[in-house]
């Protein structure tokens, strides 16, 4: 395999592909739990699917969940 011609978005649908909302919400928490930053490009790509099959009324809703939570003073990054 070419790793330049590797396509994250179409390798993480690929692997996710038939999956049910089961293994969805498992592989969702155990990106998140696990805390590893190889894990993000891969939620990245979820929320992709979630922000373009969403209304304008979802889309709103979720940008007012993160906006809510995200810290107001955070360490900065070494």
């Amino acid at each position: 395999m070419n790793i330049a011609s590797l396509n994250l978005r179409q390798a993480i649908m690929y692997k996710m592909q038939g999956s049910d909302s089961s293994a969805v919400e498992e592989t969702i928490s155990d990106a998140i739990s696990s805390g590893q930053e190889k894990t993000l490009p891969g939620l990245g790509v979820l929320f992709e699917v979630l922000w373009q099959n969403s209304d304008t009324s979802s889309r709103q809703e979720i940008v007012q969940t993160i906006a809510s939570h995200l810290p107001e003073q955070a360490e900065k990054p070494i």
